[in-house]
């Protein structure tokens, strides 16, 4: 494979000196355009020239102008300024102008090369450096949400709308709905998109072991903590900070959390001292924190404080619609984590029994299906007996109110579920369409679901 040569312009009145920079760049592995007029090298500058070397004085357009020229044309592009030691002042604020760096006559061609390897080297590396970061945040983005069911539209609504805003948001939803999701959109969207994004999960650690991992903690605060330690709230300075299961942490550190929340700072453990941060706080639970806050389990103070915005999450039962869309989003997936599969599709009588299913494991319940068939499936077609045995039998629910005779509230709470999956599990919607309130909406759909799961 042929090596790049990286391509350079050089610019000055003084064509003795062109020719000799231009032989020892040649030399050096480069490809260069040497050019002994300013006005010719500014119409020229939009050309894929990979660093400018230009002289400072020079009749017509000055090396000050080709400098501001090429940050117009090209930013990333490195400039080196050459100029004698009577202008060295100019030289110095070409630097201030942007330039990369200034060399005063007569220097040699290796001291050029120097900083010219060092500049396009420390330029790509810029150039990497935001392609990783555009490919990190195109993957946590809003992009990333499927579905076009109306809960799904409201969500990604919700998620411009508050992208920019540093409010604490909660995400509530069953297990498997996608509300880690919601949160790393919240967070790609947003000003501060180039900045960390940390998750923590609250069920994973227990409570002291969470403190330390949040807050940090001093040496010797504890047998083991040889030195300081960062936290996790540290570590998202100027980004965001991802509390999942919010619901399980223990009152003790709910009172920590709510005083960090309240004034910005944190107390590493087993410190005296306190710390400025600067991070968004997201947070998601698949508990029901008014019950939890009722019984004592959660602070009323913290709940509200977490509360500015709630965005709900709908079961993937009330989104039946986006069920297709999603499977073919995970076979394409899976067949691409196991390249040696035979699966290519998905019968049309699997979608259709993936579609009257209920899915309790939600969203991650559907992504594991389609992987499990896409490793197990002998044919380049899934088929219904692909299938786990759970996702053919009858679920034993009807939107239709036949059989035996019941009570008005088990009707009540059978057609509010009807309804709201016909509405595509739009919770506001639903309850305008009812004309009740969402709180009462919510209690028949939860007593519905429990009498379901029983």
């Amino acid at each position: 494979m042929t090596q790049h040569r990286h391509r350079i312009l050089v610019v000055d009145d003084d064509l003795a000196l062109v020719d000799t920079l231009v032989d020892g760049l040649v030399d050096h592995g480069y490809d260069v355009v040497g050019l002994g007029s300013s006005r010719e090298a500014a119409a020229r500058m939009g050309e894929d020239f990979d660093a400018l070397v230009t002289d400072l004085r020079m009749p017509g357009v000055d090396g000050m102008g080709l400098l501001a020229l090429s940050k117009r044309t090209a930013p990333g592009r490195p400039v080196i300024v050459m100029t004698a030691y009577s202008a060295v002042d100019t030289a110095i604020e070409s630097i201030r102008q942007g330039a990369y760096h200034y060399l005063t006559k007569a220097f040699k061609v290796d001291e050029l090369v120097l900083f010219l390897n060092r500049a396009i080297e420390e330029t790509q590396l810029r150039k990497e450096t935001s392609v990783l970061r555009r490919t990190v945040r195109e993957g946590l983005s809003i992009k990333n949400i499927i579905g076009s069911s109306g809960g799904m539209r409201d969500a990604c609504s919700l998620i411009r709308r508050l992208a920019d805003a540093d409010v604490p948001v909660l995400v509530v939803g069953e297990t498997g709905t996608g509300k880690g999701l919601i949160a790393r959109a919240l967070h790609a969207e947003g000003k501060r998109a180039d900045k960390p994004f940390v998750t923590v999960n609250c069920t994973a650690l227990p409570e002291n072991l969470l403190e330390s991992e949040l807050f940090g903690h001093a040496k010797g605060a504890f047998t083991g903590a040889t030195s300081d330690r960062k936290g996790l709230f540290e570590s998202a300075e100027g980004g965001t900070i991802f509390l999942d299961e919010i619901g399980d942490m223990a009152i003790a550190l709910q009172t920590k959390l709510l005083d960090v929340l309240e004034r910005n700072v944190i107390r590493p453990l087993g410190s005296n001292k306190e710390r400025m941060i600067d991070a968004r706080v997201i947070t998601a639970t698949h508990r029901d924190l008014d019950a939890l806050t009722k019984s004592g389990r959660f602070r009323e103070d913290l709940r509200f404080r977490l509360d500015v915005v709630t965005m709900e999450m709908p079961p993937l039962r009330h989104r039946k619609d986006d069920i297709p869309v999603l499977a073919m989003h995970f076979l394409d997936r899976a067949r691409g984590k196991h390249p040696a599969s035979v699966v290519r599709r998905l019968s049309s009588s699997v979608l259709e029994v993936m579609s009257n299913y209920s899915w309790p494991g939600n969203v991650r319940e559907l992504e594991h299906v389609v992987e499990r068939a896409v490793l197990l499936a002998p044919a380049a077609e899934i088929q219904v007996t692909d299938l786990p045995k759970a996702l053919c039998a009858p679920s034993g629910r009807v939107a239709e109110f036949v059989g035996p005779v019941v009570t008005l509230a088990e009707i009540e709470r059978r057609y509010a579920s009807w309804a709201l999956e016909q509405l595509g599990g739009r919770k506001v919607a639903t309850a305008e369409r009812l004309d009740i309130d969402r709180k009462t909406l919510a209690k028949l759909v939860d007593a519905d679901e429990r009498d379901h799961e029983r």
